[in-house]
């Protein structure tokens, strides 16, 4: 059971502080280097300054309003080992959103603990201010490193293998077992953290079948939009535990094709037990656009537009990009690569083997002038809008080698990810102010998703026909909609889970399932600058709080004697008011900041400083929010002298 998040402080009120294991994560503003305030800081400028502030009191201000609470381990739940003639499944992280997939998987015969992919999230700057990542909770494995005999990456994506180099030192870096291309993107990946402990890498095929621990696994291809995707079968006595990782299908018009039915039809002879499934699309019905349509749509745009082509995808398309740098040399065109994932996924592509690439096909930008606009294709980063990605910023005119003409052709071949519909569409209002022609996926088939539609996953569910059935890999709506859409192809509503994070699934005897009432440990765990850790409510609420209404610092000298302010206190605002516009206000503070300290510490012997700090906080947070109807969070430093 997950400890209850600490209770939420009153407005304007910084949360007691508390100590925390050196581990965890610090608020930014107690990093060497990093200014507390890192927003436009134009509107404060022209008030009152700290008169007569010392450095002391500079480095006071610099520390942390509140340190991150401790997590009680104590009510940590972790199951005893599952019985020999049971499986445990237990989703550690990517069944409630999508994003930072784990899965570990307990054969009871063995003892072995298998784990599936180790991918991260990226987060939303409003939801979780300042952290870069949120990674799976690996408590439970950390537990139980002894008994985790491997890792196995089902495809390169980064919500799959993102988490490598942050949660694998944490359970004792297994080796882990991957294709040829996902295993050099990992590797390019860890030389980034070269002073993270490396796990052996070994090399699997789809069709291969090898022994981890005491456990078989056997690989097979999945189709998906990355090349070498692949989902796992885990032999057990009481029957396998089949995982797709991400998948859709190859087919023609809603008839999956020949190596399609030759994959799902050979897992179909084994006797399974537990299906784990992608859930990504199950909101939509029928059957997705296949990849082979986008392929010969983009090769006619490329073969018939009058003048210059860029087109703006994702870097992980593989398939995609090696398609059009294949038909560009074809027809005589020049490639430029425009983003560094670009650059870096094609070299990994020609390390993997995938492509071969003509030395005078890719041209620099800056050569672009030297040939003809039909002779150029601008291979780019950013269809999602993102600030500094490459398509925006020759849509902003901020590029130095390439400016739009009226006579070029942009294509944006991919979707919009949720979430990034307002970046997308701002992208889209400065292409057009380029005059230039815009082909999108709502236009034209210049995009098809990676994952498969209704259609698709029930087809592939009959094939499978397991006993019971987890929908995995996206938010609970989508595992809700996947496992409805299943349920109503006639499967069992009673052999349906849909898990939770942390949700512990014991398979018995291959014939009962059972779900255990508590959970492992799920909280989310976050990259934080260069810390690792549990996610803290405080530190977050506390970010969230300033980001909404700024924040209102009190400096006040007080005779420790006396317990009157040695003089007027200074004060300092941060995103709240504008200061120079607020001298009434500012002098009324003053004012009750006089009156609240010295009214605290009457008949006081000797002077308790912290309570003055609470007192003083509650009094200004009521005075700040009737006067303003903003609850900024106040910040007294108290100095006896």
């Amino acid at each position: 059971m997950n400890p209850a998040p600490a209770p939420a402080p009153a407005p304007g009120r910084a949360p007691e502080t508390q100590p925390s294991p050196a581990h965890e994560a610090r608020p930014r503003s107690d990093r060497p280097g990093r200014r507390f305030n890192r927003g436009n800081r134009s509107s404060d400028r022209g008030g009152p300054r700290p008169g007569g502030a010392s450095r002391r009191i500079q480095r006071i201000l610099r520390r942390p309003t509140a340190q991150p609470t401790r997590v009680n381990r104590a009510v940590d739940y972790f199951p005893e080992p599952v019985g020999p003639t049971s499986v445990r499944i237990i989703p550690l992280g990517g069944v409630e959103e999508v994003g930072r997939n784990m899965t570990a998987v307990e054969i009871g015969a063995t003892g072995d603990i298998l784990v599936f992919d180790a991918g991260f999230q990226f987060v939303s700057e409003a939801s979780s201010p300042g952290v870069d990542y949120i990674l799976p909770n690996t408590r439970y494995l950390e537990k139980n490193a002894a008994r985790v005999k491997g890792v196995i990456i089902t495809h390169g994506h980064l919500d799959h293998i993102g988490g490598i180099p942050f949660v694998m030192p944490r359970f004792g870096t297994p080796p882990i077992y991957t294709q040829n291309l996902t295993s050099v993107m990992i590797q390019r990946r860890q030389e980034e953290y070269p002073d993270v402990p490396k796990s052996e890498m070994i090399t699997v095929e789809v069709g291969q079948s090898v022994v981890i621990g005491s456990t078989r696994v056997k690989f097979f291809p999945v189709t998906h939009s990355i090349p070498d995707s692949m989902g796992v079968s885990i032999e057990t006595p009481q029957g396998n535990v089949v995982i797709t990782g991400d998948l859709k299908l190859d087919h023609d018009d809603g008839i999956p094709s020949e190596r399609e039915q030759k994959t799902w039809g050979a897992l179909a002879k084994d006797k399974n037990i537990f299906f784990i499934a992608d859930s990504t699309n199950a909101e939509k019905d029928g059957f997705s656009i296949p990849e082979k349509r986008v392929i010969q749509t983009l090769e006619d745009i490329i073969k018939t537009v009058p003048g210059r082509l860029i087109i703006g995808t994702f870097a992980s398309q593989f398939e995609r990009m090696i398609h059009i740098i294949e038909t560009a040399e074809k027809l005589g065109k020049k490639i430029v690569t425009e983003g560094r994932s670009i650059k870096n996924n094609l070299e990994i592509a020609e390390k993997a083997g995938l492509i071969t690439i003509d030395k005078n096909t890719l041209i620099p930008a800056q050569d672009i002038g030297n040939y003809p606009p039909d002779k150029i294709v601008i291979l780019s980063t950013g269809a999602q809008g993102e600030e500094f990605a490459a398509l925006m910023r020759i849509a902003t005119r901020q590029h130095k080698y390439i400016t739009l003409t009226e006579r070029d052709t942009i294509v944006l071949s991919s979707s919009v990810i949720p979430g990034n519909e307002i970046a997308v569409q701002k992208l889209k209002d400065n292409l057009y102010r380029h005059n230039v022609s815009l082909i999108h996926y709502r236009s034209s088939d210049v995009h098809s998703t990676g994952h498969g539609n209704t259609g698709e996953l029930v087809w592939i569910n009959k094939q499978v026909n397991a006993k019971f059935f987890m929908p995995a890999y996206g938010y609970r709506s989508m595992t809700a909609c996947h496992a409805k859409a299943v349920e109503q192809s006639g499967f069992l509503r009673e052999n349906i889970i849909i898990p939770d994070n942390g949700t512990v699934i014991d398979i018995e005897d291959g014939e009962r399932m059972n779900v255990h009432k508590q959970k492992v440990p799920s909280s989310p765990m976050i990259v934080d600058g260069f810390m690792i850790g549990d996610i803290q409510e405080v530190v977050i609420r506390d970010r969230q709080s300033l980001a909404k209404d700024g924040m209102f610092v009190i400096i006040a000298s007080v005779n420790l004697k006396t317990g009157k302010l040695r003089k007027s206190p200074d004060i300092i605002s941060r995103g709240f008011i504008y200061l120079r516009e607020s001298q009434n206000l500012l002098n009324e503070a003053r004012v009750l900041i006089k009156k609240t300290v010295e009214d605290s510490t009457r008949n006081m012997n000797p002077i308790d400083l912290d309570y003055v700090k609470n007192n003083l906080t509650d009094v200004m947070a009521g005075f700040l929010f009737a006067h303003t109807n903003k609850a900024p969070m106040v910040i007294p430093v108290l100095i006896g002298m």
